[in-house]
């Protein structure tokens, strides 16, 4: 019964957990880059319960990545994919690439380390937190046009490796590398924190990556396994809908990119920016754990998959894939100044 399966799974990790007393990584680490991957699974028992929802939501917690998002991972791996196919030669070549914000900080890292030059183009409306990131990491950064979404920067990039020497566009939205990662890393590690009891996977979609990767290989020895696509409803591309500008930042591209699987989800959940947002609120003060707006998107997709009856125990893995200090100028913070006023005005009367 799935109860009792979930039951056991709890008691399994219980265990397993009080076995191992060792604190500390056992090593030193040579380069920050060999820090990435290996986040925590969380149980967020106090969200589900306040929404109502009877299966197990599990947040995949990718903000501790080394720069505090899932793309930390794509952004080495964009890299040493060039390396390995003999196609970038650090202190010689320049890395140009489109991107909302997080790819570009997970690039600006990376190539810092590795000692390559790195050009980003990115849509104007990216918060102020990312743009500052970048340039605080060396990268240089060339906006365009908001409303032309990841479209306008995606030409600009092109434009740019034109005019520029020994440059070259890792492409994120199309480089195999990018859910090959996934499949290496995030499943495997879905996989084994769960023991293999995982039912759902619920995900935003922005390159791709993540989805496809994670999917297929847990898919491929679980076939009762579902995957659950996450969306911007003011920009429904995936599900039929028109591509439009929308305010959750790192999804919603506007396009279909090239290396998603779109066999590889079983149901598409669209969310409004204000869900999004509001979701996010209610799990840092439910758990204390501060999230993007990306995930408060795909948490409220968790809400409305963990509600359904026939989901009762099943066990749901969230991606979360960046962490709330890097949205401080956007909605996402809007009125909490408000909010401190009111109650310090309040306390003197």
């Amino acid at each position: 019964m799935p109860h009792e399966s979930s039951q056991n799974f709890k008691e399994t990790k219980i265990e397993k957990d009080t076995q191992n007393p060792k604190k500390g990584h056992g090593k030193i680490y040579d380069s920050i880059l060999e820090t990435i991957g290996n986040t925590p699974l969380v149980r967020i028992d106090h969200f589900a319960k306040e929404n109502g929802v009877h299966a197990n939501l599990l947040a995949k917690l990718e903000f501790f990545n080394p720069l505090a998002s899932v793309k930390d991972r794509l952004g080495l791996a964009l890299i040493n994919a060039l390396e390995n196919e003999g196609k970038a030669i650090p202190g010689k070549t320049v890395l140009i690439e489109p991107t909302s914000g997080n790819t570009g900080i997970a690039l600006a890292f990376a190539a810092a380390a590795k000692g390559y030059r790195l050009i980003l183009t990115m849509p104007e409306t990216m918060s102020e937190e990312r743009q500052k990131l970048l340039k605080f990491l060396g990268a240089e950064l060339v906006l365009t046009e908001g409303a032309l979404g990841m479209n306008g920067a995606i030409a600009k990039a092109e434009d740019l490796v034109n005019e520029t020497e020994n440059a070259i566009i890792p492409q994120q939205f199309e480089n195999p590398a990018n859910p090959e990662i996934h499949r290496r890393t995030t499943a495997e590690e879905i996989w084994n924190d769960t023991d293999g009891h995982v039912d759902f996977l619920i995900s935003g979609i922005g390159t791709g990556g993540t989805i496809t990767g994670v999917g297929q290989v847990i898919k491929n020895r679980k076939h009762d396994f579902k995957v659950i696509a996450v969306e911007p409803s003011d920009s429904p591309v995936l599900s039929g809908g028109q591509a439009g500008p929308h305010k959750i930042q790192g999804i919603g591209a506007g396009f279909v990119p090239k290396i998603l699987d779109t066999d590889i989800y079983d149901e598409i959940i669209t969310v409004t920016n204000d869900d999004a947002m509001e979701t996010s609120r209610q799990l840092a003060k439910l758990e204390g754990i501060p999230v993007g707006i990306s995930s408060g998107a795909a948490l409220k997709a968790a809400i409305e998959i963990g509600k359904r009856s026939e989901n009762k125990d099943k066990n749901i893995v969230i991606i979360i894939p960046s962490f709330a200090e890097r949205y401080l100028s956007t909605a996402l913070f809007h009125g909490l100044e408000d909010e401190y006023d009111n109650r310090h005005l309040a306390s003197k009367h």
